[in-house]
C-alpha cells in the first residue's frame, strides 16, 4: 500500500501510542479526584498544556483541550458570538474554509448573525483588499484559515491578523492542516484563536485543542463540570491528550528538517505529473502552499474514477476533504477559486508524509499516466 491521503488522517506516531499506553492501564485515575492517582492524571493534562503551548508562542492557561478540528472550530465561532453579540453581530470569512466554519457560520446566521464571505483568487488566496473593505464597526470576528485543507494554499495569516488587530476585532485560525507542519506563532500572527487536531500531526484521533488568547472573552462550550476551567465539561480524554502533546513535540523538533524532504517530493511529484499525464494541472499556489499537499485536476477525467482505480492499484489518495467524501457535488474550495464544475470533479488530491519516498511518488505517477489512457481510450471508443 502507499498512503498518500495524509490531510485526512496520519499514522498515528509509535512515540504517541507508547506515550499514551500508561494512561489506559497504569495512571488511569479521573484527574478531578483529591487522591495521588488523580494527581498524575492532573500533572500529565499540566505537561501536555505547557508542551502545546510551547509550540504556539502561547501561556498554558490559553490552551483548552477539545475533541478534534470541527469542535474546536465550533467552539470558537459561537462562543465569540456568545459573548460579543452585545457588541456587534458581524462575522468575516472566506469562501473556501472548512465546513466546519462555513456550517457554523451558517447556523450563526439562522440565530441573528450577519457573515460576510470573502473571495479567494484562482490560487486560493484571500482577497485582502476586499477584507479591509468588509470591515464594520460592528464587525467581532475575522475567521480565515491557515491552510486550505484541500489545496494546500497558505494564506497572509499575519496581514490579516494585523489587520483585526488594529480594529479591536477578533482573529480566529483554523491551523487544522498547519499545526504541526509549518510554524506558528500567535503572537506574532495577531492570533487570539487557533483550531487544531491531533491526528493531522501523527497523534491520536479524538483529541484537540482551541487556542484562547487571555484577552479575549469565550463562553463555556459544555456545562456540566469544572474541566477545562469550567469551560468544557466532561472527564477529560486523558490518553488521547498525552498522546497528542508527544505528537506535538515530535511535530516541532523535526519541522525544519522535515518539511525540507516534503517539500522535495511534493515538488518532484508535481513536476512528474505535469510531465508524464497530458491535461493534468495544478490547483492550488505553486509556492504558498503546504510542504505535502499536491493538488491536480485532469482534463477530462473524474476524481472519483482515478481514485477508485488507484485504490485497486493500492494507493490510497482523495479527491477533497475527508469530510465530504460521498457527496456528488463540485468541491466549494475549487469553485470559489474559479474553477468550471467539470475541472472542480476531476481533482485529485495527494498528500505526503516523511515516509514516503521518490520510488513511491514514481509508482503512482505510472499508474496515473495508465488510468488517463485507458479511461480516454474507452471514451474514444
Amino acid at each position: 500500500m502507499i498512503y498518500l491521503d495524509n490531510a485526512a488522517t496520519t499514522r498515528t506516531a509509535p512515540e504517541a501510542v507508547e506515550a499514551m499506553l500508561p494512561y489506559f492501564t497504569e495512571y488511569y485515575g479521573n484527574a478531578g479526584g483529591i487522591y495521588r492517582l488523580a494527581g498524575e492524571s492532573r500533572k500529565a493534562l499540566l505537561q501536555a498544556r505547557e508542551t502545546i503551548a510551547k509550540t504556539l508562542g502561547a501561556q498554558t492557561n490559553e490552551i483548552f483541550f477539545t475533541a478534534g478540528g470541527s469542535e474546536s472550530d465550533n467552539w470558537a465561532l459561537k462562543a465569540v458570538f456568545e459573548a460579543y453579540r452585545s457588541k456587534g453581530r458581524h462575522i468575516i470569512t472566506s469562501k473556501m474554509e472548512h465546513h466546519a466554519v462555513l456550517h457554523t457560520c451558517a447556523y450563526l446566521e439562522e440565530m441573528g448573525a450577519e457573515v460576510t464571505y470573502l473571495d479567494v483568487d484562482a490560487e486560493g488566496i484571500v482577497d485582502v483588499e476586499q477584507l479591509k473593505r468588509a470591515v464594520r464597526p460592528d464587525t467581532i470576528l475575522i475567521s480565515v484559515m491557515y491552510a486550505n485543507n484541500e489545496v494546500g494554499t497558505i494564506q497572509p495569516v499575519r496581514e490579516i491578523g494585523e489587520i483585526a488587530a488594529g480594529h479591536g476585532i477578533l482573529f480566529h485560525t483554523d491551523a487544522v492542516q498547519a499545526y504541526g507542519h509549518l510554524p506558528i506563532d500567535v503572537e506574532e500572527c495577531h492570533i487570539d484563536l487557533l483550531s487544531a487536531s491531533g491526528h493531522k500531526f501523527h497523534g491520536p484521533k479524538g483529541a484537540g485543542f482551541l487556542y484562547v488568547n487571555q484577552k479575549a472573552r469565550i463562553r463555556a462550550l459544555l456545562h456540566g463540570g469544572q474541566q477545562e476551567r469550567g469551560r468544557r465539561a466532561g472527564t477529560e480524554n486523558l490518553p488521547g491528550i498525552v498522546g497528542m502533546a508527544a505528537a506535538a513535540q515530535l511535530a516541532h523538533e523535526a519541522m525544519e528538517e522535515r518539511n525540507v524532504r516534503e517539500t522535495a517530493l511534493r515538488d518532484y511529484l508535481i513536476n512528474r505529473i505535469e510531465q508524464r499525464v497530458p491535461g493534468a494541472v495544478l490547483n492550488g499556489h505553486r509556492r504558498k502552499r503546504l510542504p505535502n499537499n499536491v493538488n491536480i485536476s485532469v482534463e477530462g477525467i473524474e476524481g472519483e474514477t482515478m481514485l477508485i482505480m488507484l485504490d485497486l492499484a493500492g494507493i490510497c489518495a482523495s479527491s477533497g476533504s475527508a469530510c465530504t467524501s460521498g457527496s456528488t457535488d463540485p468541491s466549494h474550495v475549487l469553485l470559489a477559486m474559479g474553477m468550471s464544475r467539470e475541472r472542480a470533479r476531476g481533482a485529485l488530491r495527494l498528500t505526503l508524509s516523511e515516509e514516503n519516498t521518490r520510488e513511491e511518488l514514481d509508482v503512482v505517477v505510472e499508474e496515473l499516466e495508465s488510468i488517463a489512457a485507458r479511461i480516454r481510450g474507452l471514451l474514444v471508443k
